[in-house]
């Protein structure tokens, strides 16, 4: 009778097992219910993730449009002056005037027309073009302004047409057209200075842009250095949330971003077939905006152009050294490297 029990006790006990192994319909619907609650959460965070990163930026453009670009000294910028030009009627662009470091002192409480004065003293210019995205405050272009006074080196950082203070709205022609205006700004006070222009990201397309216009009118840059430089326009405009404006376009709108409402075609593989300038390409290897690549292509293109080696130069950063799109001015070795690129223009001037 016992055994009798236990078999029944171990009948039941199977078939208890066999119905946990059976899903019934009730279990599948609670398990796609929680499976979609996960995947639900998922996106909601993430998407949570996107509007934070998104307000952080709308946040840090807010305060960059607080700042008072006016007063450089703000800015650890004690030996440079803020400028207003007028490139055409209606548009007033502002610049920020470094002289070299060695002239610290002598450029404390000093005037415009002191400044002015200074662009003659026989060393290199540099006209400065930044990036697409804030002004000519943000700190890793301070970073290369530093680096290029502290060798000895005049520095001027403009603010297109619709960034910074600088008024108007940016067009392809329009940040041109600025650029052309200081470039012979400069020129008229510089004496036999040479003049060399320094283009990061979007400004590597407007430098080439701007070089070939002055090309074609018989004026040239004596030495040009992209920095972070892309083939075209459409990559320095694309933003690393490129992917969440498409999902939800209307979300740019409220973003300050002065190039979202403009198609800007910036071929530095086109304009590096026509110019004739002597060449640096700076880039480093862990670009994560502009991939290295591009460097190389762009390399290629303007050796085989200019037919030369000795005039175009491709310098690459060790991905490891974490410089990424912005950070090439934290490297030690920056100093040197562009020393000896413009003794080479001295040479060949």
């Amino acid at each position: 009778m016992k055994r009798r029990i236990d078999q029944s006790d171990q009948k039941f006990t199977s078939g208890e097992r066999l119905q946990q192994t059976v899903k019934r319909p009730k279990d599948i619907g609670v398990q796609a219910r929680s499976q979609w609650w996960v995947w639900t959460w998922t996106k909601v965070g993430l998407l949570s993730l996107c509007v934070l990163s998104v307000t952080i930026l709308f946040l840090q453009q807010l305060f960059t449009v607080s700042d008072d670009l006016s007063r450089p000294s703000d800015f650890g910028l004690n030996h440079t002056i803020n400028i207003y030009l007028n490139s055409e009627e209606g548009v007033r662009v502002g610049v920020w005037y470094t002289v070299p470091e060695h002239r610290w002192t002598e450029a404390q409480e000093k005037d415009l027309e002191w400044y002015e004065k200074a662009l003659g003293d026989g060393s290199p210019i540099f006209i400065y073009l930044h990036g697409n995205t804030g002004n000519r405050s943000a700190p890793h272009r301070i970073g290369i302004a530093n680096v290029l006074s502290a060798i000895g080196y005049h520095v001027l950082a403009l603010d297109y047409r619709g960034f910074g203070d600088s008024t108007s709205e940016p067009t392809e022609l329009g940040l041109t057209t600025d650029t052309i205006y200081l470039y012979n700004w400069v020129k008229a006070r510089s004496g036999n200075s040479l003049v060399c222009v320094w283009g990061h990201s979007l400004g590597s397309g407007v430098a080439t842009n701007t070089a070939v216009k002055l090309q074609e009118k018989g004026k040239h840059f004596d030495g040009i250095i992209l920095e972070g430089a892309f083939r075209n326009g459409q990559v320095a405009i694309e933003h690393p949330f490129t992917w969440f404006y498409w999902k939800f376009p209307y979300i740019q709108y409220y973003l300050f971003n002065p190039l979202k409402d403009n198609i800007l075609n910036l071929p530095n593989d086109d304009n590096l077939k026509k110019i004739r300038t002597p060449l640096m390409l700076l880039h480093a290897e862990d670009d994560h905006i502009v991939p290295f690549y591009m460097a190389q292509e762009l390399y290629n293109i303007a050796k085989n152009a200019q037919n030369s080696d000795e005039r175009v130069k491709l310098v690459p950063f060790n991905g490891s050294l974490g410089y990424l799109h912005n950070g090439l001015y934290k490297d030690p070795h920056l100093p040197s490297i562009i020393r000896e690129f413009v003794q080479s223009l001295s040479l060949t001037a």
